[in-house]
């Protein structure tokens, strides 16, 4: 038991270690870290891997590498996997982003303060945030080496490191880019902002000091060349939706999204509290240096579209963050060991009952990931696999980690599946089976019921692509082209199987079907009343 009278336990070497550990605690468990995208992304790994010697993966993709601002966890992946086997080395990588992220919060709060206040204990749930617990792994592992580097920023501010933290920043800048071009943004609006506060400290005006702040930072701007170089080819992707305010508030409370929305929201509830508190009570103050950039990047948040150079959710990316700053900023005004001490407790009861929250929600998803992937023993290698799952009209709070599962045909099989994505200048891999179109890429995954389907197409924008349901799915795509049809968790309804489909594996949410030459005309009618019951027989007339 914690004695709340020991002075300043939550500042030591032992106690933020533990922290850093603990952090890694709900991604142990897991055989894949389950995060909605980030099956996709194992399947193009797998590409980028073994493409060269796999006769199976060459004649259903390929795979150029070129200089883009979104390579973290691709390059990291490349001389792993050979030792380790591609998803360990992917689960080890991924383990590491969340300790990192905990590592960036305490140093910048090292630097800021000269030690570790208590409520900056609140931030480190964050590294389990809806970004990341989304897949965005590349932007997440930026935004962590971006703290890290930040705290490095900090600590070279005294006029005789100036110099140096130029020569380094520079190319640590161009590094941050090629991870993601999200933590490169993130490292120049703190570093600004910051910047901007200890020139006003020097007591400069505000032109001077912004003056100052822009020369300090130009060894940052390098990446500016990189993204003209970048957007100057032949790059898809729409910037569009800007100042939702609904939208921007969903965000907001979003920002711990994993299963339950009670005990999410509740998470940043608390959180919310804390900085009310920073700002109303008078034993506590937010320091201008990480108080500025908090303000910044909410500033950033709200300008941000939803939708950037065809990166969508790109400001529910950045709005963690905001939280996570202006947690950092709070400090006592004079330090009180028995107060401090109070909020470390109820800081560390936050931290363990997360961190809690995450182990038992990974735990769950792996389960259910483990008995829906079962199917994949049933496929032979190299085969292509039509997969289907379910999309809703009303988005469950829940993380749909399902999703992209279908994209472990590329990585355990060498097959072809329709679950990757396709974007031109913003995928390093794209599909050569022109006999799958259009049920070639991500946007042939998901299906609705036919309620759903009618409700999206009738509000659709102009020019997009109608959805589908899931009857149309099964009566549309192209027979010479998949070998297996494979059902993730099928929408809600009745849907008709067609009868060149002949099951061959089924286990709750997960189904799996030969595709054969149609012998007769008539179908099998089946109903799908929930995910958990097995399809109802019925008659149906011949078609």
């Amino acid at each position: 038991m914690i004695d709340p009278t020991e002075n300043r336990w939550w500042e030591r070497r032992s106690f933020l270690l533990a922290i850093l550990l603990v952090s890694a605690l709900p991604l142990l468990w897991p055989q894949i870290p389950p995060l909605v995208d980030l099956p996709g992304h194992i399947g193009r790994y797998r590409v980028a891997v073994d493409l060269h010697s796999s006769a199976d993966l060459q004649r259903y993709y390929d795979f150029r590498w070129m200089l883009i601002g979104n390579l973290g966890v691709d390059l990291l992946v490349l001389p792993l996997a050979p030792v380790l086997g591609l998803e360990p080395a992917v689960k080890l990588i991924v383990i590491c982003i969340p300790v990192l992220t905990v590592a960036g919060i305490l140093a910048v709060a090292r630097q800021i303060h000269g030690r570790v206040p208590p409520s900056t204990l609140f931030a480190v749930p964050f590294a389990y945030s809806y970004p990341f617990n989304y897949g965005f792994v590349n932007f997440a592992l930026s935004a962590a080496l971006a703290l890290l580097a930040f705290a490095l920023w900090l600590r070279w501010s005294r006029p005789s490191k100036l110099a140096r933290r130029a020569m380094i920043f520079a190319p640590v800048s161009c590094a941050l880019w090629v991870v993601h071009v999200f933590g490169w943004g993130l490292l120049g609006l703190l570093s600004f902002s910051a910047e901007v506060v200890r020139l006003r400290d020097e007591k400069m005006s505000w032109p001077g000091a912004i003056r100052g702040a822009t020369v300090q930072v130009l060894p940052l701007t390098i990446p500016f060349a990189l993204i003209l170089l970048w957007r100057s080819r032949d790059v898809s992707g729409e910037t569009k939706t800007f100042f939702l305010i609904p939208w921007k508030l969903l965000t907001v409370v979003s920002t711990l999204r994993d299963r339950w929305l009670f005990w999410d929201a509740i998470g940043v509830a608390v959180c919310l509290v804390v900085i009310g508190a920073g700002l109303f009570e008078r034993r506590l103050e937010f320091s201008r240096k990480i108080g500025f950039p908090a303000i910044a990047l909410a500033v950033a948040f709200l300008a941000l579209p939803y939708t950037l150079f065809g990166s969508a959710h790109a400001d529910m990316r950045l709005a963690p963050y905001v939280i996570v700053a202006a947690l950092i900023a709070i400090r006592f005004r004079e330090r009180d060991t028995k107060a401090e001490a109070l909020v470390a407790i109820l800081g560390l009861l936050f931290v363990l009952g997360r961190l809690a929250g995450n182990t038992a929600s990974f735990a769950i998803a792996d389960r259910d990931d483990r008995a829906i992937t079962r199917a994949l023993d049933h496929v032979s290698r190299g085969a292509a696999v039509l997969t289907l799952t379910s999309g809703a009209c009303d988005d469950p709070w829940a993380l749909p980690r399902y999703w992209h599962l279908g994209a472990l045909v590329i990585s355990r099989r060498h097959g072809f599946t329709n679950d990757h994505w396709e974007a031109p200048g913003a995928q390093l891999m794209s599909a050569r089976y022109a006999a799958a179109e259009p049920f070639h890429d991500i946007r042939s995954v998901l299906t609705f019921s036919p309620s759903c389907a009618d409700r999206l197409n009738r509000n659709r924008p102009r020019g997009s692509e109608p959805v589908r349901n899931l009857q149309q799915s099964l009566d549309q795509f192209p027979r010479n082209a998949f070998e297996y049809v494979w059902l993730i968790k099928p929408p809600e309804g009745p849907y008709v199987v067609p009868s060149d489909l002949t099951e061959i594996w089924r286990e709750e949410d997960s189904r799996l079907y030969r595709v054969t030459p149609p012998k007769r005309a008539n179908r099998t009618c089946r109903h799908n009343a929930n995910s958990l019951d097995l399809p109802i027989l019925a008659s149906c007339s011949s078609l």
